[in-house]
């Protein structure tokens, strides 16, 4: 078990054998990291590219360019367009990969004058033991994910996020809004349009984390942290939630009493996977 500073200095050994580098940076704390670390590795050139779709929230974009700034890392905002793809909008279980190949294929795009330029994401060791398709995509574009090769799951990330000073250390974790929606259910501009609303709702009322889902017949299905659930269930916060959400566009709203699960869309996987044996 190494301790943050030592692990700071293998994370930046690393991406400084790269020399010329293209971070996929959200503005999360896994490729935050990733950034902080590459701006001390001395490249011959770096830069953080954010993907702008209306899969990304306005505020996770605000972050991204206000973490940038912090770090110091030229950044680039670029449309990815992944809402064009057939596949992508009518959501089975390979969306993920879809999307991110979109990503990819843009990045690569934009290193094609050296094609030397490495690809590099946030994919820590943790992501590994998930279901994520996106990880297959980025081994077919040679993307490089040092904090996964080095072994390097969440807890150390938010360290070593911590030990770079960074702003979004404790940040929660916000996957794209299109994970939100059930699969089977079409990804259009207009659904993710309403979660991103519906999840702004929620901050405001002052939940620390949150996710609205969205199933068949526009159900919200409503997740924040188990122990902040007796108070959205409370009155008059529970009809304000459900007239709120229904102003929005959603026919049905319901809290999830399992409270904020990460990546609860894949419960149904478990059954997929049983249906087809």
């Amino acid at each position: 078990m190494h301790n943050v500073s030592t692990n700071a200095a293998r994370l930046i050994e690393r991406i400084a054998s790269f020399r010329r580098v293209t971070v996929a940076f959200s503005g999360g704390v896994d490729s935050s990291v990733v950034a902080a670390a590459a701006t001390r590795a001395k490249l011959d050139a770096l830069v953080a590219v954010t993907a702008d779709s209306p899969s990304v929230p306005r505020w996770q974009l605000q972050w991204a360019t206000r973490i940038a700034n912090q770090i110091g890392i030229a950044q680039r905002v670029v449309p990815t367009h992944e809402g064009d793809r057939e596949e992508y909008v009518r959501n089975d279980t390979k969306r993920c990969f879809y999307c991110k190949e979109t990503l990819y294929r843009t990045l690569g795009q934009l290193a094609n004058h050296d094609p030397t330029t490495v690809l590099v994401s946030g994919t820590n060791a943790d992501d590994l033991g998930d279901y994520r398709p996106g990880i297959e995509a980025g081994k077919n574009a040679s993307v490089q994910t040092p904090l996964a090769d080095l072994r390097l799951g969440k807890q150390e990330v938010r360290e070593l996020a911590r030990f770079f000073g960074l702003e979004n250390a404790d940040l929660p974790a916000s996957p794209c809004l299109a994970s939100r929606v059930a699969y089977g259910v079409e990804v259009t501009p207009e659904r993710l349009s309403r979660i991103e609303q519906a999840e702004t709702w929620l901050r405001e009322q002052g939940f620390s984390d949150g996710r609205v889902r969205v199933h068949h017949d526009e159900l919200a299905r409503v997740e924040v942290p188990s122990d902040e659930l007796p108070r959205l269930l409370s009155p008059p916060l529970a009809s304000e939630l459900n007239e709120s959400l229904r102003a929005i566009g959603f026919r049905f709203v319901t809290v999830d009493l399992q409270g904020l699960e990460s990546g609860s869309m894949n419960r149904v996987l478990v059954q997929i996977g049983e249906a087809q044996h």
